[in-house]
């Protein structure tokens, strides 16, 4: 049996891993906390102990080879032992730890909310790391929860996994939402009136997680007319001042950005179901002492996002 080669250490594991998931130099430089030309030198003594290309450039992006995939499993099996290994003791310290938290979400995920999140870290854990990881169509949540790779994810899906651990952090109430010279902002919307009007609508997560209002819409069989669609939350309600475009959200997000934009908040002429905010997290972290101490950070902040609003 061939010796492993003595220059092979875990941070070359990390940034095959890392490279074979974000398919870029640059990105996993960022990820990393590297720099370029330092995750390139990894690349070439990667490439070098394995004796294969590893990666292929196609259209900017890097496609990995059989070998590196297959390295990829091995690679995310060691150093998962290595983390538990390594890993803090049962008795979490805050004020002390300097463990990093990965939260993954969708663009939803509120200023308001997230502020919060990290006020209450940088004074409870100031040693301590937050990487909020951003979630699409392509990347598998559920998986990242069950290798490490996220903490915790926080969705609003109508329909969440049952496999997962699951709280809720925020249960709101559907509002819409017009710029301030919208001829609907003083009367009010009509059902008949919301359904013939411009929406600007978030581009669905993914198939199986499609949104509070289209389900309820389609329960009703009923759609609106998505005029706008776009990638993310936050953007839309800065397109709203000075068009005739509806938003649909949650009344703690649409509050946030009428105190700084010119903005009408509206009940909506349907009865939406309450819009809930939840955390989902893995069995394997269910008992650990510092992940209970994020999950219970972040009830926290939820729970004072609604009573904030009252």
């Amino acid at each position: 049996m061939p010796k492993a080669p003595d220059s092979l250490d875990t941070h070359l594991l990390r940034v095959l891993c890392t490279l074979v998931a974000e398919r870029s130099v640059s990105r996993t430089a960022i990820r990393l906390n590297q720099s370029q030309p330092s995750i390139s030198n990894a690349l070439k003594r990667l490439r070098e102990l394995f004796r294969d290309p590893l990666f292929a450039l196609e259209k900017g992006r890097l496609i990995p080879t059989e070998r590196a995939l297959e390295l990829h499993r091995m690679a995310r099996s060691i150093l998962g032992d290595i983390d538990r290994l390594l890993a803090e003791p049962r008795h979490f310290e805050p004020a002390r730890s300097e463990q990093v938290f990965r939260i993954g979400s969708p663009d939803f995920l509120s200023v308001v909310f997230l502020s919060g999140v990290v006020e209450r870290m940088r004074r409870e854990a100031p040693l301590a790391h937050l990487v909020v990881h951003p979630l699409g169509p392509g990347f598998d949540y559920q998986r990242a929860l069950a290798e490490g790779e996220l903490d915790v994810v926080i969705g609003n899906w109508p329909t969440p996994p049952d496999n997962l651990h699951m709280t809720t952090l925020i249960e709101d109430e559907v509002v819409c939402v017009v710029g301030q010279n919208h001829p609907l902002a003083r009367k009010g919307i009509s059902a008949e009136q919301y359904l013939r009007a411009a929406h600007i609508v978030p581009m669905a997560y993914s198939v199986v997680h499609r949104g509070l209002v289209e389900t309820h819409l389609a329960s009703l069989n009923l759609s609106r007319n998505a005029a706008v669609v776009l990638p993310y939350f936050s953007m839309a309600l800065h397109l709203l001042p000075g068009t005739d475009l509806v938003f649909t959200t949650s009344r703690h997000f649409a509050r946030h950005f009428a105190r700084f934009l010119p903005l009408a908040i509206l009940p909506p002429p349907f009865e939406f179901p309450r819009m809930r905010f939840y955390q989902l997290w893995h069995e394997r972290t269910h008992l650990n002492d510092s992940h209970r101490w994020l999950r219970g950070l972040l009830t926290e902040v939820g729970r004072q996002v609604l009573n904030d609003g009252r």
